[in-house]
């Protein structure tokens, strides 16, 4: 046997090992999730269905941080801002304390209102819709994890509840306006955060990356965004985590004075930093690195606070039903213990740390390329976007806006790239029969100057056209040498393969876990827990 079959059995048995590894840790949390039940939810009618819908609402919990925490921290991972490990740890940590401190108290058992409860035939009935509604929001969320394409959680445990209680209550069960309005943020969502995020890409290009001297208007305008974002994410964390209960107005001047001190904190440190480098975008980029950290770890606290819903919810509505000590109506509002809580962090953070580097790389570099500055137009898209929305009404996924978000400056590289190839046609264009000198010397000015110079050397380019139009000179580059250059600057900058399966997964979604719902229900009605 060879050295290089030696080699790959290695590899092969390594990549087994590390597996094995894995899975002995989930199991491990799922024998701790089990004594916290027994440990801390006594006394309840049905130890067995209380183990079981703890370790499913674990097992849910693993699964929103292997897929849905890779949004929060990917675009600063893509742009190396900072490590894979990095990430991981700054978000579990973020993660966990989100899910623990500022959960919310009161959790809606019923996501979203996606059926009416009254309708359910008794406890036990509302006990196994919850129970589908979790496996098989957990299941299509595994499976997408599995296949690299981030999904929006909620629209997971939304299909799974859809479905399980369109089983036990027939079609009449389900609100279909709710479901309409769902059907609407698969459209909201993307097409918003890309939006917000094309448009501070753009002010971003025009008032920095586009000056000639990028290190002044760098030092005038960074602390300006950083002082936008800060802003943004303060009203994001306190409308969105419950942490104070207050109106949107004093949200928003609680914010404002925050992101003012946060600005005159920033002046002098972007100044200095600004002085150490080049007058170079790549070296401007760096002036993006700790906003890109701070909002990776205030988008995962957030997502804490409130995507931990998604696997305790329907825990706690579970918990509730079965208690010997408290009781509240069938899909109404359970406050949720800590023991529960606790569960939903560390699953939360778990599944971040043994699963979710794949749709971290997926989110960070398979779309498009991120540098810093697209992955800051990222981060503060989705705040922005989330505020929005919630004022207006608009349900929208988290997900959606920070995968749309990355399509967004993903489509104006391409559409700026385009505009610049079309403008250098113009160039070779206009110096037929130019020596070749000339023509390099031109277009070397021209992709060293700005907007406002580059817009007068074009139309100066055109005037001298006018004069000398019955010029019957070839052009003087070579037909192939024009190809060439046409195919560099019109090269996708958004993989098309990307974009197909991210958009698949994301249609699919509701209906494939409804599915998995029906079929779940189907399966624990003919088990026939004891409640």
């Amino acid at each position: 046997m060879d050295m290089q079959n030696i080699k790959t059995i290695e590899h092969a048995t390594s990549f087994g090992q590390k597996d094995v590894i894995k899975i002995g840790v989930v199991l491990l949390f799922f024998i701790s999730v089990s004594i916290i039940a027994v440990g801390f939810g006594y006394p309840v009618s049905s130890p067995v269905i209380l183990i079981f819908a703890a370790v499913i609402g674990g097992y849910m919990a693993l699964n929103i941080g292997a897929n849905d925490v890779a949004n929060n921290v990917g675009p600063a991972v893509g742009s190396k801002a900072i490590t894979l490990v990095g990430a991981i740890i700054i978000a579990a940590i973020a993660e966990a304390m989100g899910a623990i401190i500022a959960g919310k108290d009161v959790v809606d058992t019923i996501k979203s209102g996606i059926i009416n409860p009254s309708k359910l035939q008794d406890t036990t009935t509302f006990i196994y819709v919850m129970l589908a509604a979790l496996t098989s929001g957990a299941i299509w969320l595994h499976v997408a994890t599995a296949i690299g394409a981030p999904v929006s959680t909620t629209h997971s445990l939304v299909g799974g509840v859809l479905g399980a209680g369109i089983m036990a209550g027939g079609f009449g069960i389900a609100n279909w306006d709710v479901m309409g309005e769902i059907a609407l943020s698969w459209v909201v969502s993307p097409c918003l955060g890309g939006l917000i995020s094309m448009i501070f890409l753009f002010i971003i290009k025009r008032s920095i990356t586009y000056q000639n001297d990028k290190k002044t208007a760098a030092k005038r305008v960074v602390p300006i965004l950083i002082f936008v974002m800060a802003w943004c994410f303060s009203i994001y964390l306190v409308q969105k985590t419950g942490i104070i209960k207050v109106s949107l107005s004093v949200a928003t001047i609680g914010g404002f004075c925050i992101a003012v001190i946060i600005y005159l904190i920033s002046l002098p440190f972007i100044s200095k930093k600004a002085n150490t480098i080049t007058n170079t975008k790549e070296d401007i980029n760096e002036l993006f690195t700790m906003p890109l950290i701070f909002s990776a770890a205030l988008l995962s606290f957030a997502h804490g606070a409130n995507d931990v819903a998604n696997s305790i919810g329907p825990l706690a509505g579970i918990y509730d039903a079965i208690s010997e000590i408290t009781h509240v109506a069938i899909g109404g509002k359970a406050k949720v213990p800590f023991w529960i809580m606790l569960i939903g962090g560390l699953g939360i953070s778990l599944g971040l740390a043994l699963y979710g580097p794949r749709l971290i790389k997926t989110v960070g570099s398979e779309i498009t390329d991120l540098d810093k500055m697209r992955a800051f137009c990222v981060a503060i898209s989705a705040a922005i976007t989330v505020l929005i929305a919630s004022q207006l009404g608009l349900p929208v996924s988290s997900t959606h806006i920070a995968i749309g978000a990355i399509f967004g400056v993903g489509f104006l590289r391409e559409y700026l790239k385009k505009k610049y190839y079309d403008m250098q046609q113009e160039i070779i264009e206009a110096h037929k029969g130019k020596n070749e000198e000339a023509v390099e010397r031109f277009l070397t000015k021209f992709g060293r100057a700005n907007i406002k110079q580059k817009q007068e050397m074009l139309r100066s380019l055109k005037n001298s056209q006018e004069k000398d139009k019955k010029s019957n000179n070839l052009p003087l580059l070579k037909k192939k040498d024009r190809k060439t250059l046409k195919k560099a600057y019109k090269q996708e900058l958004v993989r098309r393969s990307a974009i197909s399966r991210i958009v698949a997964s994301w249609l699919i979604t509701v209906p494939l876990s409804a599915i998995f719902g029906a079929i779940t229900f189907f399966i624990i009605s003919k088990i026939g827990f004891d409640v």
